[in-house]
């Protein structure tokens, strides 16, 4: 067995090939209008999630009039691509620390942020790996304090809060990101949807075309990432996924850090997004059925009980678990092929290695330190099954034996 949490992981040989298909039609209409029926808004689809989020900062300055360098809170554990969202924008991010057993910030702590921090215009809320925040209350206290609330469901797409509404229901802009590994998947893109007819543009906003060389590489991204799961066990995927590496020929997550401006989402992306939420029913109770697994398998220390409870609620984007000796884990999952060294998150805004291009100072944000230093996610997505689930449990339980 051979088990990636990431590179690839909601890909299959016949949807690498459908991402390499030439795509006629009408895929934005398709995709925005599927949208704006199901969040209720008006849909403007780009490039990239963090993109999105920099444009509904740019549209709240813009009507509400805001001088640049309001504040937005964010959580304290969050990654690199929300924080440059925000200061692109012309924004400062201000970090909210997560609670202890979750990994989401409380309402009490908006509230006693928002009542010393007038400043503050604008909430963006994570539901970080799928599980819900308490979003209802949130959502109240920003109403009542005049600040603007933005669900970015990067990570959440298809959760359902404790009241029982989809996430995506509360906020006056919801974010959506279709980037690797994401529980909607097209490689790239993202939507922002301007939920609050306040915020609606009359004119269309102005956004580049990406480069022909940006999309080829990440056309050919599901495939090369297929081929090398296929072939890691003998060694030869290994070589490949080197070379595409060093070539820069991968496409990466983060992506590239220095591009500037507003992109519109290609046609292919809208296709593969739209496929993808077709079948996010079976894909998410697939998802479910991991977690499951890894709950009733994997010793309780290592578990958190409040996320543990929220398994039926989450779309289980990631399992987390908890350790204190986290990379010993890692290098024995390894020795088994299971390759889970990809960390969300290794730092209060991760990675670790570009924390200092952040204003994020140490000690803002206690809990999501430690939690930084602890947490590892187990792969739930369609290219682990349900066996494999059951022997990465056991291996975990066998390396706590050994430990003990």
């Amino acid at each position: 067995m051979t088990v990636f949490n990431s590179l690839g992981s909601n890909y299959n040989f016949r949807s690498a090939l459908r991402a390499l298909a030439p795509r006629l039609g009408h895929h934005h209409l398709k995709l925005r209008e599927f949208l704006g029926t199901k969040y209720g808004g008006e849909v403007i689809l780009l490039h990239k999630g963090r993109e999105a989020i920099e444009l509904a900062l740019r549209i709240i300055q813009k009507i509400d009039n805001l001088p640049q360098g309001t504040g937005v809170i964010i959580t304290g554990f969050t990654c690199l691509a929300l924080y440059q969202a925000v200061v692109k924008a012309g924004s400062i991010p201000f970090y909210l620390d997560i609670d202890e057993q979750g990994l989401n910030f409380s309402p009490e702590k908006l509230k006693a942020a928002l009542e010393t921090n007038p400043n503050i215009k604008a909430v963006i809320i994570q539901n970080t790996l799928g599980y819900p925040a308490a979003t209802h209350e949130i959502a109240k206290i920003c109403a009542e304090k005049g600040a603007l609330l933005i669900e970015d469901l990067a990570h959440s797409v298809g959760s359902v809060y404790l009241d029982g509404k989809e996430t995506g229901a509360f906020g006056d802009f919801a974010v959506l990101s279709f980037s690797q590994d994401k529980i909607i998947d097209s490689v790239s893109g993202g939507a922002l949807i301007v939920r609050n007819s306040n915020y609606r543009i009359r004119a269309p906003y102005p956004l580049t075309d990406l480069g022909r060389g940006t999309q080829l590489m990440e056309r050919f991204y599901p495939l090369f990432t297929w081929k090398i799961r296929k072939l890691y066990g003998i060694g030869i995927g290994k070589l490949i996924h080197l070379v595409l590496k060093k070539l820069h020929l991968l496409s990466q997550p983060i992506g590239r850090l220095d591009l500037q401006g507003l992109h519109l989402l290609p046609g292919w992306n809208c296709y593969l997004a739209k496929s993808q939420f077709n079948k996010l029913p079976s894909d998410l109770a697939h998802r479910r059925r991991i977690a499951h697994i890894y709950k009733a398998g994997i010793h309780s220390s290592f578990l958190s009980p409040l996320l543990a409870q929220q398994i039926d609620y989450a779309n289980n984007l990631r399992f987390p678990i908890f350790t204190d000796k986290r990379d010993d884990l890692i290098d024995y999952l390894r020795q088994h092929k299971i390759f889970v060294s990809d960390i969300w998150y290794d730092a209060p805004v991760s990675p670790q290695k570009y924390l200092h291009l952040t204003n994020y100072q140490l000690g803002q944000c206690p809990v999501a330190e430690k939690i930084s230093l602890k947490i590892l996610n187990l792969p739930t997505h369609i290219n682990v099954s349900e066996k494999e689930a059951e022997q990465i449990a056991e291996l975990i339980n066998a390396w706590v034996k050994q430990k003990a």
